[in-house]
């Protein structure tokens, strides 16, 4: 038990780190959650900041997760009985929730989409490229980058479920509840954007006007 305590404790630490808002005092002197729609993520980087640190913080955050799920995940100081994949899903998730309630910026920090991009990209590597697919149709023909990052999200959940299914039967099951239960956790960090849908208020990418608290 010790190990996987350790597992997850640096999992979430490494989630922890808080990209966009680093990147914000470096570039700004000032707190990203100050600016725009008020979230420490890559969007609001981007509408901020401009595309190149959005870029530099979307790739870190992918990395935070892939060294969650491929690294973290396998140091040992005890004897750990746990499938290999359940104890990445489980580092992954850590992460996840790590950069979305991060210790380091008083547990409010991003979305979790590029940390979580990371994690499955480790693990299940071709949902996330059929993922990957709907997020780019999505954000180059509606510009809404929440609508984009939830449909990628159920796509990846359904991808996995599909290939379990259909090609992959040793998929282990605990993966495709884990991917799901990811997919229910950027749903939620999304509620603010999902109300905003609905009152067709929510933004565009390359809107500067409008931005309400917390966004995308």
């Amino acid at each position: 038990m010790l190990s996987l305590l350790l597992i997850l404790l640096l999992s979430y630490l490494a989630g922890s780190i808080p990209t966009a808002i680093m990147a914000s005092r470096l570039v700004m002197k000032d707190d990203i959650r100050n600016h725009g729609s008020r979230n420490a993520g890559a969007t609001n980087v981007y509408r901020v900041m401009g595309w190149k640190p959005a870029l530099v913080v979307v790739l870190i955050d992918i990395g935070k997760g892939v060294l969650a799920a491929l690294l973290i995940s396998g140091l040992r100081i005890d004897p750990l009985s746990w499938h290999p994949v359940l104890v990445q899903i489980a580092a992954g998730t850590a992460a996840i929730l790590g950069h979305v309630w991060t210790v380091f910026a008083g547990f409010r920090g991003g979305k979790g989409v590029g940390t979580a991009a990371g994690v499955f990209l480790s693990i299940a590597p071709l949902p996330v490229l059929a993922a990957l697919a709907v997020w780019l149709i999505l954000l180059f023909s509606t510009r809404i980058m929440s609508v984009a990052s939830l449909a990628a999200a159920l796509t990846l959940g359904i991808a996995l479920t599909v290939q379990k299914a259909l090609f992959r039967p040793d998929i282990p099951g605990f993966l495709v509840a884990g991917t799901w239960a990811v997919v229910a956790l950027i749903v939620f960090t999304h509620r603010s954007n999902l109300r905003r849908l609905a009152r067709g208020e929510e933004l565009r990418l390359g809107s500067s006007s409008g931005r309400p608290k917390g966004g995308a």
